[in-house]
């Protein structure tokens, strides 16, 4: 069985594709199963968390496109900000994974949890979706897909 070792940080054509639902995307050593029926084993460092969109390099070199796969989800969604900010905030009380956009916010399927966020006054749908979850403060600056550009400002 070959062997998965490395994440590129440069972009490369995929030959081959791996579809994993989140709870499985932030395993770094397991077989898994690519797209096309052939099993390798995923080693990569521990704690690297996969991305949609991700590639890797096997043993024999050939790059594998990492893909979200779609799964059971909440999808909470306000046109006022700080609503879909209290909404972040009591949820993440809860240290519940969320992916969070400018429209909405995104949590594995609850249905307490729905009912929390329609109380607060959000329109709440369960889909079937990829999820995409914030990596967190030290989750290695690797979380959602598109970029931040932040301004650093040394308070003195």
């Amino acid at each position: 069985m070959l062997r998965v070792t490395e994440r590129l940080g440069t972009p490369e054509q995929p030959e081959v594709t791996l579809t994993l639902p989140y709870e499985l995307r932030v395993k770094s050593r397991m077989p898994v199963q690519l797209d096309n029926g052939e099993n390798v084993g995923l080693m990569l460092p521990r704690g690297t968390q996969l991305c949609d969109g991700d590639l890797l390099r096997d043993e024999s070199g050939r790059v594998i496109r990492v893909c979200a796969a779609p799964e059971r989800v909440s999808t909470a969604r306000s046109r006022d900000p700080l609503l879909l900010a209290r909404a972040c905030y009591h949820l993440g009380n809860r240290h519940v994974a969320l992916q969070i956009e400018t429209a909405w916010v995104r949590y594995a399927t609850d249905h307490v949890l729905d009912d929390m966020l329609r109380e607060l006054g959000l329109e709440v749908v369960n889909e079937i979706a990829p999820f995409e979850p914030e990596g967190g403060a030290y989750g290695g600056g690797h979380g959602h897909a598109h970029n931040h550009d932040y301004v650093h400002v040394r308070l003195v």
